[in-house]
């Protein structure tokens, strides 16, 4: 009976965020914001966060050539970040919120159930300091090696941010390329 419950439950749930995403916006519970979606992008049911993307699977999730799987991790913003916030020394530690539970959800994503110290970092894919959120959708259990690994990608991090703090581009540009593919913003950057 119990299972039936749990079933009839999460189709409700799965309607009732269609239903949002098919209307463009979702109100936040615990913020009463309301989170407008971007032309050509999705919302989700999270209640912190406007969506780059609809996190489309849960399991069997396969980083590649050191890029995260984008069915699995789409990447998530919160939504009302602006650049003078971002800019703000600090704003990221003060937005930071990853508990142990969600990075092992983030692993068992990704087929990942033990691993060495330093050998993986769960990874913010769009960071904090670009706005991203600790959504799960954001996550992803980024490799060091092979080189470009996490600690380059920390590389692109910041030099987006500094760019987007400078004004040279957009916090949104920013945001976007990170997400699509921070390699190729990590090979056109300037080498010291």
């Amino acid at each position: 009976m119990k299972k039936y419950f749990l079933i009839i439950l999460i189709l409700i749930l799965g309607f009732a965020i269609n239903y949002f995403q098919n209307n463009k916006s979702l109100p936040s519970a615990q913020t009463g914001v309301l989170k407008v979606t971007p032309p050509a992008q999705t919302a989700q049911s999270s209640s912190q966060s406007a969506v780059l993307g609809l996190q489309t699977k849960t399991s069997g999730c396969e980083a590649i050539n050191g890029l995260q799987d984008k069915n699995c991790t789409p990447g998530s913003i919160f939504a009302q970040v602006t650049k003078s916030q971002v800019c703000v020394k600090g704003y990221s530690s003060s937005v930071r919120n990853v508990p142990v539970s969600e990075k092992d959800a983030v692993y068992k994503e990704y087929g990942i159930y033990s691993h060495k110290t330093g050998e993986y970092e769960v990874d913010h894919l769009i960071s904090l300091e670009l706005g991203g959120s600790n959504d799960i959708a954001n996550l992803w259990p980024e490799a060091a090696l092979p080189v470009p690994g996490f600690h380059e990608k920390d590389l692109v991090e910041n030099y987006l941010h500094s760019r987007v703090c400078s004004g040279v581009i957009s916090l949104q540009e920013a945001q976007k390329e990170i997400s699509t593919d921070w390699l190729s913003v990590y090979n056109s950057m300037p080498k010291q």
